[in-house]
């Protein structure tokens, strides 16, 4: 008679459902375990209570990726191993610290009203009903190892993550992606998808992904000594975004070529191109050019986000008294209306929501840009393209072969552009256009300069709008101030002195800028029958100038003045924005009435 034992044996592990096959038994087929290594770590995980691939992940017996490739195809659903640039910690206090630990999940992105979670155990229906009634959205579960969501978890909970920090991190970081998912190869790339196994494509994404949602409008990725340098243009300004590792710069280069269709193998010449993406659950068009430099390519992604276009004229920044003589203006049936300004002031933005006003099924509009920026209803978009003999001028005359109402040119360059639109504002058609001036007075003497006669600008030309784009206080660490003599006296505000203003002191918010988004300075000029006939004798711009002021319009430099007075901009962002006239601002007149009225 055999003795009992004080250590029996446990009994063997109940058999799998009927069509399920044990982990190990997978692992062993999958050649990744030999039968003696599986009975080895059977027994082990019977003195730890350990579930067994956690197990022989943490004994270094399996990679991290290999168990959750062979549970994903047995599972049945998505996997991947958790890394830095796959999840927006954004997305954590949807779900909030506790409860992502004790369910053992981790948002990872959201799209539209799908969030991806990453789950230890995506098959646990109960989870996903209280991850659902948490975030209010539809989930998709992906499974990853529950050491590797703790990870993140506590990384991500404890507040900001260092971009340059965990950047240098994924040079040597385990990027082995378990779901390769297919990239699009056609004109659109879904930016939330791509989860390619590189440090580089996540690095490049993460780029992208941060400019898009704090609302960059450019990317720059230049070459340096100590490796690259990488800044983004928010409101107008360049900040630092990140500084990838050292002898990273060509790949990140030849990344963002292959993104926007262009050759990898030309380093010596000027390149363009472009792509639409998606992010955040939205079309996003991205237009990259390449330049050599000394040190290497320089990259410059702009970024066209609809989001950001406001097409409404109303929410540009418009006085309301400037608004109407802008709209009386586009009402006229026919004639040259002008958009002047610098590069980056808005006159593109200008222009659509001019058209957005004035759009209906009963007008044929036709516009002829480059490049397209946004994509509009009911109109007609022609893309200048040079090599292939597509200019501005020719696509013109072509437009007016095709029985327009309205056409808007992207940008008068040259001599021929100008003579073309001018015939057509004469001829019947109601022409918006954009060009490169100081001030609205000096669109007429441009105009004279590119051989337009005078008499025929007299004719065509209905007003003329200058604009420059000036940062808004931000709302979040706005605060009083008093600013000094010399500002007051650059703005001729002078007798003012003593009156607040506000600016911001610098905040999380607003990256410690002060300031949050943009807004228009316009400074409008109708063309009067007096000012016609200034224009028919060429009269010079600060006689035109003066005109101005008498028929009450004001400059600039006191629109924004006005701005800063109202609360909107500090005064010093406005002085910076805007150029003084040869004489002192003036403070008689229209202008001063105005001050006083914001004051």
């Amino acid at each position: 008679m055999t003795e009992p034992t004080n250590n029996p044996t446990p009994p063997p592990p109940p058999p799998p459902p009927p069509g399920k096959t044990r982990l190990g038994d997978v692992l062993v087929d999958a050649g990744l375990l030999t039968g003696d290594e599986l009975s080895n770590a059977l027994e082990r995980q019977r003195e730890t209570g350990q579930r067994l691939g956690e197990m022989l992940v943490s004994e270094g017996v399996l990679s991290g990726p290999a168990l959750v490739r062979t549970l994903s195809n047995r599972l049945g659903v998505p996997g991947c191993h958790l890394r830095h640039g796959l999840i927006d910690p954004a997305l954590l206090p949807l779900v909030g610290e506790d409860e992502a630990e004790r369910l053992c999940v981790i948002p990872m992105f959201k799209v539209r009203d799908t969030l991806t979670v990453a789950m230890a155990e995506p098959q646990n229906l109960p989870t996903i009903d209280r991850l659902r009634q948490l975030t209010g959205c539809r989930i998709r579960p992906v499974l990853a190892l529950e050491p590797n969501i703790l990870e993140f978890v506590k990384k991500y909970a404890g507040g900001d993550v260092d971009v340059d920090e965990f950047l240098t991190s994924l040079v040597d970081a385990n990027v082995d992606v378990i779901e390769h998912e297919r990239v699009d190869e056609g004109p659109t790339t879904d930016l939330d998808k791509m989860v390619e196994g590189s440090p580089v494509i996540n690095l490049v994404n993460v780029a992208l992904l941060t400019a898009i949602k704090d609302k960059a409008s450019d990317i720059h990725i230049e070459p340096s000594k100590a490796g690259t340098r990488v800044r983004y243009r928010i409101d107008g300004v360049l900040r630092d975004l990140m500084k990838p590792p050292p002898g990273m710069h060509a790949a990140i280069v030849s990344r963002i070529k292959v993104i926007g269709k262009m050759d990898i193998a030309e380093k010596r010449l000027p390149q363009e191109g472009r792509v639409r993406i998606v992010a955040e659950g939205r079309d996003i068009d991205l237009r990259v050019s390449s330049m050599p430099t000394l040190l290497g390519e320089k990259l410059v992604v702009r970024i066209l986000d609809k989001a950001n276009l406001h097409v409404k004229l109303e929410d540009l920044g418009f006085r309301p008294e400037n608004l109407l003589v802008f709209e009386s203006i586009l009402k006229q049936p026919h004639g040259l209306v002008l958009v002047t300004g610098p590069t980056g002031s808005g006159k593109t933005t200008t222009l659509y929501s001019a058209l957005d006003l004035i759009r209906s099924p009963e007008l044929n509009i036709i516009t002829v840009e480059d490049p397209v920026e946004y994509q509009l209803d009911l109109i007609n978009q022609v893309q200048v393209n040079e090599r292939v003999g597509m200019t501005f001028a020719r696509a013109l005359r072509t437009i007016l072969r095709q029985d327009p109402d309205v056409i808007m040119v992207g940008e008068i360059r040259d001599e021929e552009t100008a003579r073309v639109a001018v015939q057509a504002a004469l001829t019947g058609h109601l022409v918006l256009a954009t060009l490169h001036t100081n001030d609205a007075p000096g669109a007429i003497a441009r105009l004279l300069d590119m051989n337009i006669e005078s008499y025929l600008l007299a004719s065509a030309l209905n007003g003329v709008v200058a604009q420059r784009l000036s940062r808004t206080v931000c709302p979040g660490c706005a605060s009083k101030y008093y600013p000094t003599e010399q500002v007051m006296a650059d703005a001729g505000l002078l007798e003012h002195t003593g009156k607040t203003f506000r600016r911001g002191a610098g905040c999380q918010q607003c990256h410690n800028s002060g300031f949050q988004g943009r807004m228009g300075i316009y400074e409008v000029m109708p063309v009067t029958p007096a000012m016609r006939r200034m224009v028919h004798r060429a009269a010079p711009s600060h006689e035109l100038r003066e005109k101005c002021r008498e028929q009450g319009s004001l400059s600039l430099r006191e629109e924004g003045v006005i701005l800063a007075m109202e609360g909107k901009s500090s005064l010093e962002e406005v002085l910076r924005v805007t150029h003084s006239d040869d004489d002192p601002v003036h403070t008689q007149g229209g202008g001063a009435e105005a001050m006083r009225g914001a004051a």
